[in-house]
């Protein structure tokens, strides 16, 4: 178990935990959380040994393995599958103990290393890597591609799945959900309910800690407070121990003020001054109870819009994608995402826009939000039609180097020079007070924005397009870097708002909140969706497991048709080459090959059964043997192959 006493932890001069004392169990699932700031990454910095405890005792079992998802940006020519295999430590360990064992003399040592390979599970190593990538989201023809290749979320998604890969005794999961959409979000929290660990996750979406957690962690006034339970039973218990401390606070408030009253009256009188001092002292003696600190709430509010045209906008026959790139040979087609739709969106309506991973939910957005152009048909825009659009990735509309003030002057400009009048205060000091309704106030102003946080980005962005007063909000994943209070902030302004909103998000907790409706975008079209979340979480389960029926049985099938192909060719008459027998070299070395390619699979069946060690060893020796001799024809085989191809005809 970990355990936690009288931890005193510090991150510079500022005092993080004071006296924390808490134990974690061996299989618990904890929820951490706190508000921002109050130390929640610097406990997991603790946990895994980057930070050390500043006074008090802290233990975690040494032989626990310890699985996290690394912040960095993966940079690597690796394919998706062998980026997350080396993931697996223990295989990686075990593979290299292979390979030192085989440069000695000692059969006993090879024979532990090849039974720990066969532990650690090399023969199927990559098809559970593979199963994690694409659970994550990636598809099938991007398993091999380079991490390079790959954005940076996606990359941040091999990260998280490298984690998932190790073995680990502990896992550490800081934000886990903020790459995700909601199909890969539903595969992860399926995938960690399996998990037999302990795991320790820090999340702003509540409807995935209720589901993924039982133990809740509090970090409050640099103490740690432990709740069973996941996070909406906290809730509960915490609002029930806020009421009761508030009750005794006021009940100490009104025994202090009678005892200082009866001070006050007699401390001055020889007859009570006994009495009177007795109650100075307990005064003194009495452990005052805090006064009842609410976290600071963040609260905002959309404008009412200067108009609600109805419709907002139509679409007839209207296809999305994107345009052939600028290098592409003239007459290059565009590429076609969501097709042949035709639908309106009404003054007032709540859509929440639903659809797997790479089906055209940010397509479409973008199309209606006029970043993209429609591929074909038409989008009819209603008369004063007013669009705030929050990007998926906010720093698609902010400058790094600019302030928020400087944000706001500009867009003052922009909507003036585009004869747009918000009714939103345009002077200067009116710009700082507004940007103070966001909680960027004092010097806040005027930081850069490229140096502060996501969720600090985020509450910009909402801020520009509160102050433009929009009749239609395009929301592609606002929550991404938002916490618990600023989210519920959101949804409490989006439900006060009187005009239309139109919603990407794998925060179900804002799409039930907020949604009245759903539009589905698979299979190149948008339909309306019959169902609820939960209905749609089942059919993502539903889908996931359809496909991975499908691909199993693709692979079978393509197997099978590779080995009739292969017996077709064996079949066929041998014709004679005269051209430097290159064609018989070539017939040679393939025959080579399926012999090699038998022998080997032959040894690792021998080997799986675990047979006794000296022939562990034998095996182990051969199998290198054979696939060193195989690498050494695949080569020449392609050599071959090429010179039989520049044969003439």
């Amino acid at each position: 178990m970990i355990t936690l006493k009288n931890v005193t932890l510090r991150r510079s001069a500022k005092l993080l935990l004071d006296g924390a004392t808490v134990t974690l169990n061996p299989g618990e699932k904890v929820g951490l959380v706190g508000r921002n700031g109050a130390g929640k990454s610097s406990l997991f910095a603790l946990f895994n040994g980057t930070l050390h405890e500043d006074g008090g005792e802290y233990y975690i079992p040494p032989q626990w393995r310890m699985g996290q998802v690394a912040q960095d940006m993966p940079e690597t020519e690796q394919s998706a599958t062998d980026y997350v295999v080396d993931g697996d430590i223990t295989l990686l360990a075990a593979q290299n103990e292979v390979t030192a064992s085989e440069a000695t003399d000692d059969y006993e040592r090879m024979a532990n290393a090849y039974m720990a390979l066969q532990d650690a599970g090399a023969h199927d190593a990559p098809a559970r890597a593979q199963a994690l990538i694409q659970g994550l989201g990636f598809k099938t023809t991007e398993l091999n591609n380079p991490v390079n290749s790959f954005s940076g979320g996606w990359r941040m998604r091999l990260q998280l799945a490298r984690a998932l890969m190790c073995p680990s005794d502990l896992l550490l999961l800081d934000e886990p959900t903020n790459h995700l959409d909601l199909d890969a979000l539903v595969w992860l929290e399926a995938w960690l309910k399996r998990y037999e660990g302990t795991m320790i996750v820090i999340s702003h979406d509540r409807e995935f800690l209720d589901a993924v957690t039982n133990v809740t962690l509090h970090i409050d006034s640099a103490k740690l407070v432990r709740y069973g339970g996941n996070y909406s039973k906290f809730e509960d218990m915490r609002a029930e121990q806020m009421t009761l401390q508030q009750n005794a606070f006021s009940k100490q408030q009104d025994k202090i003020a009678h005892l200082q009253k009866f001070i006050a009256r007699f401390k001055a009188k020889a007859s009570k001054a006994k009495q009177a001092q007795s109650r100075v002292k307990a005064l003194d003696r009495m452990e005052k109870i805090a006064p009842l600190l609410a976290e600071a709430d963040f609260t905002f509010e959309f404008k009412e819009p200067a108009n609600l045209p109805n419709p907002m906008l139509s679409m007839t026959g209207a296809s999305f994608g994107y345009p052939p790139p600028e290098d592409a040979p003239a007459g290059t087609p565009p590429t076609v995402i969501v097709q042949n739709v035709s639908r309106s969106v009404l003054a007032g309506q709540r859509i929440g826009i639903l659809g797997a991973n790479g089906q055209g939910k940010s397509t479409l957005v973008k199309t209606i939000a006029r970043d993209l152009q429609a591929v074909s048909g038409e989008i009819t825009e209603g008369k004063g039609l007013n669009i705030g659009y929050f990007a998926q990735q906010e720093l698609d509309v902010l400058r790094p180097s600019d302030s928020p003030l400087e944000h706001m002057i500009r867009l003052v400009k922009d909507v003036s020079a585009a004869g747009k009048i918000s009714g939103q205060p345009t002077r200067e000091q009116d710009l700082r007070s507004f940007l103070g309704t966001f909680n960027f106030g004092g010097d806040m102003v005027k930081q850069a924005v490229g140096s502060m946080s996501g969720g600090e980005k985020a509450r910009l962005v909402l801020c520009m397009i509160v102050w433009q007063r929009p009749n239609l909000l395009l929301l592609d994943e606002p929550t991404n870097h938002l916490d618990l209070a600023t989210r519920e902030a959101l949804a409490m302004a989006l439900n006060e708002f009187e005009g239309t909103v139109m919603l990407v998000s794998h925060d179900r907790a804002l799409l039930r909140a907020v949604c009245d409706e759903f539009w589905m975008v698979s299979h190149g079209g948008v339909e309306p969706f019959d169902g609820d979340l939960d209905d749609y979480q089942r059919y993502l389960l539903d889908e996931a497991k359809r496909q991975r029926e499908a691909i199993k049985e693709a692979s079978s099938a393509a197997a099978k048709a590779e080995r009739k192909a292969q017996q077709a060719a064996a079949a066929l008459p041998k014709v004679k080459v005269s051209s430097s027998g290159i064609k018989r070299q070539l017939e040679e070395v393939e025959a080579r090959m399926a012999v090699l390619n038998g022998e080997g699979a032959s040894l690792e069946g021998h080997l799986s059964k675990n047979p006794p060690l000296a022939e562990i060893a034998d095996l182990g020796k051969r199998l290198k043997t054979v696939n060193d001799e195989l690498q050494s024809l695949e080569e020449e085989w392609l050599t071959l192959s090429a010179k039989v191809e520049a044969l003439p005809v």
